[in-house]
């Protein structure tokens, strides 16, 4: 297992690359939009820390974490979001729209999950051994495609791992008012196993993410991980309609990364903080500097 500083490293580093790019969006650094995952940095790092050299990992429109935990480069994704010919899609994928190794993201709602459940099944066929790491969320639990590709998962017990990130809102929907039943329900009906793990601390998340993905690839079978979640921030840019009060508190009990934190050496923990911070900070910079697509001017 990584080392408790080391995986307070990632989470921070998430964290402060995705306030980097909030901070400055409406300064006009960044094209299109983006969706960003405060509060989730615990299900990104504690998932895929345990991913092998070539398994497959699907992302959704909130991409970010999942690509820095996958090992990605922070100034080719701040350069990607800006529209440079050094982003991680030479610019043209945007924030949504991420490849890079067998990293992928989309941002078509629920698009992903048949996606990846094909190339799961890929795999198998290709007698790889590697698995492929899908996340979702709850919003899209409304789309239907997503039980066409559980029941085929099923049916041809494909080694896929579905991690669904419940953070409660679907934008701006709460969960209560869009879903009847229970989402564990969701996946049973077909035949899925899953584990509910309500936490946002890295430590709980490690050792169960671990295990699933042990059984996924021992019994070349369908997995759930329904991680109960927190977003800090906006579904966009500046679209949060929720108080104040009621965000501040979601940071004040579930933030991963202070939970986290309160486990170091404060030095040390400065120390980390303070790489992190300019880390980040050149990276946004060179990205700033680096060309358009042709010479293109902004």
């Amino acid at each position: 297992m990584e080392s408790n500083n080391t995986l307070y490293r990632a989470l921070y580093r998430i964290r402060r690359f995705e306030e980097t790019v909030l901070d400055n969006f409406s300064r006009g650094s960044f094209f299109g939009t983006t969706h960003t995952s405060l509060g989730q940095e615990a299900n990104a790092v504690g998932v895929l820390a345990h991913i092998q050299e070539n398994d497959i990992v699907f992302s959704n429109h909130r991409s970010h974490g999942h690509f820095l935990a996958y090992g990605g480069d922070p100034q080719a994704l701040f350069a990607e979001l800006m529209g440079r010919v050094t982003g991680v899609c030479g610019g043209r994928g945007g924030s949504q729209h991420l490849h890079w190794r067998n990293f992928y993201s989309n941002g078509i709602q629920g698009g992903i999950i048949p996606i990846a459940t094909g190339m799961a099944l890929a795999e198998k066929y290709k007698l790889s051994g590697c698995v492929t790491i899908a996340f979702l969320g709850d919003g899209t639990l409304g789309e239907g495609i997503i039980y066409e590709a559980f029941n085929m998962a099923s049916l041809w017990k494909v080694p896929v791992l579905y991690v669904l990130e419940n953070n409660h809102i679907a934008q701006t929907t709460r969960i209560e008012l869009a879903m009847a039943g229970d989402i564990s329900g969701r996946f049973s009906a077909f035949g899925i196993p899953s584990h509910q793990l309500v936490s946002s601390d890295i430590l709980e998340i490690l050792p169960v993410a671990s295990h699933l993905l042990s059984r996924v690839r021992q019994e070349e079978s369908p997995y759930a991980l329904i991680l109960d979640t927190h977003r800090f921030g906006p579904h966009s840019k500046a679209d949060d309609t929720r108080d104040v009060e009621s965000v501040n508190k979601l940071r004040q009990d579930y933030d991963p990364i202070q939970i986290h934190g309160r486990r170091l050496d404060v030095i040390e923990k400065t120390l980390i903080e303070s790489n992190v911070e300019e880390e980040i900070k050149t990276a946004f910079e060179k990205a700033s500097k680096d060309p358009f697509p042709g010479g293109i001017a902004k």
